[in-house]
């Protein structure tokens, strides 16, 4: 991913929260010599020899766990907050642009057993449903209803790189204030999400 210098984020462990809370990643490889991309939740864990890694599963109906091959490379891509920034509110003129958070992680992708499997998937459901006012688990499940993991391959991601772009106005220190103040008066999530972010660069160079 291109980067300017200005807007990568190179604080790991930052990153790597990030990642963890936005987890619903794109995970992208090679099908038949055409681009294949697939939307699921990509859990950052650290594997047994102390490696971070990412964990999912895909469904077997899906072809592009077919291409699979031991140890091939993939990218995964997870989005966070993005916002225009409007020219008019800078002091001088420029053209407008977008701020956005977005971090790609590659690695060497390898597929697990039905018992991984079953136990990234357990990992998984008690993860989330800790939120839940009436949590389920798989542990209370049927084997009936978790024959359905015969349905889908789980696979563990070897960490060998992580791209963070954090552009944030970072060029435009002068303009935060009005930045912050238009950002903060839009309707979408997106726009305060941004503006959170800038105010945390603003009073960290204080």
């Amino acid at each position: 991913m291109y980067i300017p210098h200005h807007y990568k984020n190179e604080n790991l462990e930052e990153v790597k929260a990030f990642i963890r809370q936005n987890s619903f990643g794109i995970l992208v490889n090679q099908l038949d010599g055409t681009p294949w991309a697939t939307h699921i939740p990509l859990e950052l864990e650290t594997n047994a020899e102390g490696k971070d890694v990412l964990v999912g599963h895909i469904a077997k109906a899906n072809p592009q766990w077919k291409s699979f091959k031991d140890k091939a490379t993939v990218l995964c891509i997870f989005n966070g907050p993005h916002a225009y920034i409007s020219s008019s509110w800078y002091k001088e003129e420029e053209v407008p642009t977008w701020d956005y958070i977005a971090v790609h992680v590659y690695g060497k992708l390898s597929t697990l057993t039905e018992a991984a499997t079953m136990e990234a998937l357990h990992r998984l459901v008690d993860n989330y449903e800790r939120q839940s006012k009436n949590p389920v688990s798989l542990q209370r499940m049927s084997p009936k209803t978790l024959r359905q993991v015969k349905g889908v391959v789980g696979f563990q991601i070897e960490i060998s790189s992580i791209q963070a772009a954090y552009k944030l106005s970072q060029t435009r220190t002068e303009d935060h204030p009005q930045i912050l103040a238009e950002l903060k008066q839009q309707e979408d999530a997106g726009s305060h999400a941004i503006a959170t972010q800038i105010s945390k660069i603003s009073k960290a160079k204080e």
